[in-house]
């Protein structure tokens, strides 16, 4: 049975849910992009002493990425929980998670004070970190999307992806703020900690602000009809469970679809400070503000790309961004080897407008490919699959080819071929702008053709 389009929001209700997922969203993502700062600043000597500079920089990122192996697990309980109960409740659980082992890394002991029971805390707080952020992104870009119109969703949704910017511009700025004001031996001894102790304070006005709005009528739909069904004596099945028997190739395309973004993106903000100072000489002002500088750019621009995929579709510009960074892999590396910082940063800034043309569609995007039931189960598991095999790994490679080859041209190299994966993946994915996040999944209208259903060629169309 074809469901009806979703209703049009009210514009102070859509405005008021965007706001609460942006402003959790930037908050959840400066405490993880935080930790991936310090990995690459100051982590290497406080917590892994004793090595060469950039294998401790290796063994930092280690701890980094184990936070991203705790993502797809967050995304299991978080989208179980988010597809029986609602989304609101996890988000604000997602937050209190984030922030509370945030605050507790600027607390944290060093190698000096306790030996190596500070890298065993940091790694326990840090799957904390990454176990909250795995449910924070499916439920928050759902929020939006399922309180969005079907026209303009793109526009809507692509603002709590924004978040990842926003946060980054705010750990940066604290960064490069502390850095400009304190020596290297007090932001070493103390002043790396100010950043960590500030999510405390974040959190509160998150919180706050996120308690305020109301659950997806999406999300109550589904559950109305749940319910009817249970009481008909229907057993529903566990929404990861039936994901994977439903839509398992929605899993895979949103892997894809993220990979060459989440690459990207890591290797551009993260394995950027390491590249200048290590492997340049450079002082670490200069990658914290050529981030500082992109990611303000980066934080207008993925609104922007996500309304232009209301008008020309997902798969288009996703293709803008995936295509364009197989050239700017190459380039990235030889502008920033001129060692001018104008030119870093410019070279950030365009890193950053074409992952923003992969990330802004992103949302609607995998929003689209799952039915309600299942779709904070679909989202969170594909997406959080993607940054596991990508995110997390991202600045291990970069740094362990960057030691064995003492040369850029190898990660050009991994950075393109992830962006052709992403573009590949999208080429072969059906277009979903329009789609109507109300439908519901039946074994028997899979069995048939959209285009026979609706009577006409338009599968987009077919399905609303």
């Amino acid at each position: 049975m074809a469901a009806a389009a979703t209703a049009p929001p009210t514009p102070g209700s859509i405005k008021r849910v965007v706001a609460a997922s942006l402003i959790g969203t930037t908050i959840e993502w400066y405490d993880f992009f935080l930790y991936g700062s310090a990995a690459a600043l100051v982590f290497n000597e406080l917590f892994f002493p004793g090595s060469e500079p950039l294998v401790g920089t290796l063994l930092a990122f280690l701890t980094y990425a184990i936070g991203f192996a705790a993502r797809p697990l967050g995304g299991l309980v978080f989208g179980h929980y988010g597809d029986k109960i609602g989304r609101k409740r996890l988000l604000v659980l997602s937050l209190l998670l984030m922030g509370g082992a945030t605050f507790a890394m600027g607390l944290l002991p060093t190698h000096a004070s306790i030996g190596v029971g500070a890298p065993i805390l940091l790694t326990l707080l840090r799957l904390i970190q990454g176990f909250a952020l795995g449910g924070e992104w499916g439920g928050a870009v759902l929020l939006v999307s399922e309180h969005g119109d079907d026209k303009s969703r793109g526009f809507w949704a692509s603002w709590p992806q924004a978040g990842a910017p926003g946060g980054n511009l705010l750990a940066t700025g604290v960064l490069a703020v502390l850095a400009a004001v304190q020596s290297d031996e007090a932001f070493l001894a103390w002043g790396w900690r100010i950043p960590f102790l500030l999510s405390g304070v974040l959190v509160m006005i998150g919180l706050w602000i996120r308690v305020s709005v109301s659950e997806s009528p999406v999300f109550l739909a589904a559950q109305a009809r749940a319910a009817a069904q249970a009481a008909a004596g229907v057993r529903a099945k566990p929404p990861v469970a039936e994901v994977f028997r439903t839509n398992w190739r929605g899993v895979l395309t949103a892997i894809g679809t993220r990979l060459g973004e989440n690459i990207s993106y890591y290797v551009i903000t993260a394995f950027l400070l390491v590249y200048v100072t290590s492997h340049l000489g450079l002082p670490k002002s200069d990658g914290l503000n050529a981030v500082l500088i992109g990611s303000a750019v980066h934080f207008v621009a993925i609104p922007a790309w996500g309304a232009l995929s209301d008008r020309v579709g997902r798969r288009t510009v996703t293709l803008i961004g995936s295509v364009g960074m197989i050239g700017w892999a190459f380039a990235f590396f030889a502008l920033l080897d001129s060692k001018s910082f104008p030119v870093i940063a410019a070279a950030v800034t365009v890193g950053l407008l074409l992952h923003g043309a992969m990330y802004g569609p992103q949302a609607a995007f995998i929003s689209e490919m799952f039915d309600t039931k299942v779709r904070y189960s679909g989202a969170s598991m594909g997406s959080q699959l993607a940054s596991l095999i990508g995110g997390a790994l991202a600045p291990i490679i970069a740094v362990a080819l960057l030691r064995d080859y003492d040369s850029s041209l190898p990660i050009s190299v991994y950075l393109a071929a992830a962006a052709a994966v992403t573009t590949l993946t999208v080429l072969v994915a059906k277009e979903t702008r329009g789609r109507s996040l109300a439908r519901e999944h039946t074994p028997e209208r899979d069995a048939v053709p959209a285009a026979r259903r609706a009577g006409h060629d338009d599968p987009v169309a077919a399905d609303n």
